[in-house]
């Protein structure tokens, strides 16, 4: 350290630490000149100058004012509001472009200015501190961001979406464009969240909305369609999708989602229903006169010794019976997703309903073993119809699917005030992908070994909806080429 470095005077100490302020320029308040008198080195740097280019000069010869800037926002009017009121004055934003010696062009830039007055001994305004802030990154992400939420809108426009967010902590609801007429209200009203849910029927808000929405609470994501009654008494319907944002103590804070009209497809569907409905419902007639003409026919050739025609009458009542299924099956369907699928809930044994299906399935195909072991009674509350085909369409399945003379097991296990009901075979078993999607209506696995075995894939589809509908639940365990367990559960009352 020299002799020189050890004694720098309080004036030196200012100017360097001024020097290495940010943005800064210290500005002799003489109207009209306003003599530049220090400036900071970041200054000199985002103004592409240099100190000996601008000291001792005019604020305005050294940065003159371009015509397009507003007169409330020229340096020379801002610095003699200052001097005249004393008072400091930002400007939060304004644009001025400096000239690029090495580009030899202007370049857009955008500031922050700040204009603090500085008075003398005297008690008058001595000076003014000019500092500015390059602001140009935040502006151009600004209009970045905002030519994307235009793409964004017109996007949406186009695909008929409208998008909303609700504020989980103090319930602020917004919304984009196109929400309105969704719910078939005039573009120009805005509608509260209160109006939408009011549109929406009773039914779909308790046994949909409200489900989805405890569900997201812990999955995070939602999905679901409802029915929406617009002010002309007209149906339609809508799909949301979205997702919750958690803080950072996993509490839910916002819901963000999409809304898309959906009434011609749902139309379209209905009207498939109606139509699957109503076929089904015709060829009901003929084909419970077939069933009874080939019984009558086995009966009155009881006691014939011609195996081939006691063979075939076996085969065709069998056929009849497949058919019948199938036909049953779209008609449940059919009602399923028109809300006309009656649950009749009563009291009942779950065991003895199980024992009978075995003995129906025995009936009908006796190529596997099926296992059985119930301890006692278990009651449970429910539609024993529709339970019975839960069991029929899982013991059916594990019959299709599994190879003759293997076994089928059964197993029921009551615990946590809820019984779970298990059909296991060893089987071709199920692809870990395609497990998620079997309770998909149509859905059916691709595979060759199966591709010759009859079915529309609505069996398992009908089961998941039945036990939902009585609050249980339905999955499945599977290996490939190791067997599958079909199990639901339902609580206990």
């Amino acid at each position: 350290m020299t002799a020189e470095s050890q004694h720098i005077l309080p004036k030196d100490i200012f100017q360097t630490i001024f020097e290495k302020s940010p943005g800064s320029l210290l500005i002799k308040a003489d109207i009209p000149r306003f003599t530049i008198l220090a400036a900071s080195d970041s200054y000199l740097e985002f103004t592409d100058t240099t100190r000996d280019a601008i000291l001792g000069r005019g604020f305005s010869e050294v940065f003159p004012d371009s015509g397009n800037v507003d007169e409330h926002i020229k340096a020379h009017n801002v610095f003699i509001r200052v001097v005249n009121t004393g008072e400091k004055i930002d400007i939060p934003r304004y644009r001025y472009d400096i000239f690029n010696q090495q580009n030899n062009c202007y370049e857009e830039h955008h500031w922050s200015c700040s204009n603090v007055p500085i008075k003398g001994d005297d008690g008058e305004i001595a000076y003014i501190l000019n500092t500015v802030v390059d602001i140009t990154a935040e502006v151009k992400a600004k209009e970045i961001a905002l030519e994307n939420e235009k793409r964004l809108n017109l996007a949406l426009e186009a695909t008929g979406l409208a998008t909303w967010e609700l504020n989980l902590i103090d319930s602020t609801f917004s919304y984009s464009a196109g929400m309105a007429e969704l719910f078939g209200l005039s573009p120009r009203t805005l509608p509260t969240i209160d109006i939408l849910r009011s549109q929406i029927t009773e039914e779909d808000m308790r046994n949909i909305i409200l489900p989805s929405y405890h569900q997201a609470l812990i999955s995070g994501e939602y999905l679901y369609e409802v029915k929406v009654v617009w002010p002309d008494k007209s149906q339609h319907w809508i799909r949301t999708q979205g997702a919750i944002i958690f803080d950072d103590h996993n509490n839910p804070e916002t819901m963000l989602g999409t809304i898309l009209d959906i009434t011609e497809s749902k139309r379209d569907e209905i009207r498939k229903n109606d139509f699957i409905a109503m076929a089904s419902h015709e060829l009901k007639t003929p084909l419970t006169s077939l069933k009874a003409y080939i019984q009558l026919l086995a009966k009155k050739l009881n006691n014939n010794d011609d195996e081939f025609i006691a063979n075939a009458l076996t085969k065709a009542g069998n056929q009849v019976n497949k058919m019948a299924n199938l036909i049953y099956g779209f008609l449940d369907l059919s009602r399923l997703e028109s809300g006309k699928l009656q649950i009749k809930m009563q009291d009942f044994d779950i065991n003895k309903l199980i024992a009978e299906n075995i003995i129906e399935t025995q009936l009908t195909n006796n190529s596997h073993k099926i296992i059985f072991n119930a301890d006692g009674a278990i009651m449970v509350y429910a539609d024993r119809e529709r339970i019975g085909q839960v069991l029929n369409n899982f013991l059916s399945n594990a019959v299709k699917y599994s190879p003759k003379d293997s076994t089928i097991s059964i197993t029921t296990k009551t615990c946590d005030n809820e019984i779970k009901v298990s059909v296991s075979d060893n089987g071709i078993g199920i692809k870990l992908k395609d497990q998620e999607k079997l309770f998909q209506r149509f859905y059916r696995v691709d595979n060759d070994e199966i591709k010759n075995i009859s079915g529309f894939g609505i069996g398992l589809y009908l089961a998941s909806e039945i036990i939902q509908r009585h609050k249980g639940k339905i999955w499945v365990n599977s290996e490939e080429n190791k067997g599958s367990t079909f199990s639901f559960s339902l609580p206990i009352e």
